[in-house]
């Protein structure tokens, strides 16, 4: 592992910020670290810079302790979320500041800086100040200069956050582009789920200071480990006992679940794609529906739980109050004593249609 984390924890007095914390992070990789806030993801991204100093356990990178070595001598290129560029400076100054202060030769500092110029896409920009540029401009800007020294780690702290939402979404693109054309290491810190999902190889789920799964944006997204993950990533809602859905039997005492939009669907009719599915549905009633630009996000009562699915607009428009049947596939049925979840799926309708594509739109009534 190129960078490691062993038993880590950071106290702030009686607070505990990180909590046996282990992570391996394998070189030239892209690793989102994912939380709310307060869930101890940007105080581990400055342990590993050493801006902050763990209470106890060992950080490692590229094999060596860096416990006690200053940041400036960890090889380790920062991207703050407020770009943090000298105002009073020109895009090529921003840039050349960093290799100024590590005394490279000029000549090579002009050959970086062109090089940096052209890959971050702002030729023609490098004699403006940082108030002429756009906020994504900025940023490329702040990325350039991070990497000017060639660090062999690469950190990033929420480095969309100051970004409006139509050119966050081009960046994200961009970065992983960028990040992968450079070779480098990199570990960035996020709240935003569909970030984390976008942008990275794997994704690190903190909550309260823990980790609560590691694993590809794939596995973490479709076999949760914990409750918290399963509603913290993707759209969810939480039912206090999921033994009153149509073909679910909830056994023991805890009778919680949290299902998706995509474990529900709800028609209006009978015409079906395998079968006759009505006989596998429950009577829903649409309390809410949200436009989501190519979908719409469907809220329904179903026997007074409430459950979301989404709806092509290529679909037959729907309205509040109208009744639909509903019909849902699995759920993640969840038990606090060991903080785990299980799949459970609508026993009758996979008994029926064994073998058949269950998942998706079951329906054409368009």
């Amino acid at each position: 592992m190129y960078v490691e984390l062993k038993d880590i924890n950071k106290n702030f007095g009686d607070f505990e910020a990180a909590k046996n914390i282990n992570i391996g992070i394998k070189k030239g990789s892209l690793v989102a670290l994912l939380g709310s806030s307060g869930s101890g993801k940007t105080t581990i991204l400055r342990m590993i810079a050493g801006l902050e100093t763990p209470t106890s356990g060992d950080i490692f990178i590229d094999q060596k302790r860096v416990n006690d070595t200053p940041p400036a001598d960890r090889g380790i290129g920062f991207v703050f979320q407020n770009y943090a560029l000298f105002r009073y400076m020109t895009v090529k100054k921003n840039i050349e500041f960093g290799l100024e202060i590590k005394k490279w030769p000029k000549q090579r500092i002009r050959e970086r800086v062109a090089e940096l110029i052209e890959l971050v896409g702002l030729k023609g920009f490098e004699n403006r100040y940082p108030n002429q540029l756009s906020g994504g401009q900025r940023q490329r800007v702040a990325f350039a200069r991070a990497l000017a020294p060639e660090p062999n780690l690469l950190l990033l702290d929420e480095p969309f956050a100051a970004i409006d939402a139509k050119v966050r979404q081009e960046l994200r693109s961009w970065l992983r582009e960028m990040i992968y054309k450079v070779g480098v290491t990199s570990i960035f810190v996020t709240h935003d789920q569909e970030e984390a999902v976008e942008v990275a190889d794997r994704i690190i789920v903190m909550n309260e200071g823990v980790i609560e799964q590691t694993g590809s944006p794939t596995d973490i997204y479709k076999t949760p480990d914990t409750p918290f993950v399963a509603e913290f990533i993707g759209q969810s809602t939480l039912v206090d006992d999921y033994g009153q859905l149509e073909g679910f039997c909830a056994d023991g005492e805890y009778r919680q679940a949290i299902i998706r939009p995509e474990f529900v669907e709800a028609f209006k009719d009978d015409s079906v794609l395998y079968g006759d599915l009505k006989k596998y549905s429950q009577k829903g009633v649409v309390t809410e529906i949200q436009f989501r630009g190519n979908a719409l996000n469907v809220t329904l009562d179903v026997n007074g739980i409430k459950v979301i699915t989404h709806r092509s607009l290529e679909r037959r428009p729907i309205a509040v109050g109208e009744e639909m049947n509903v019909i849902i596939y699995r759920v993640f049925a969840i038990d606090p004593d060991t903080n785990s979840i299980t799949v459970k799926r609508n026993e009758s309708f996979e008994r029926d249609h064994e073998g058949e594509k269950t998942s998706g739109h079951a329906v054409i009534d368009a």
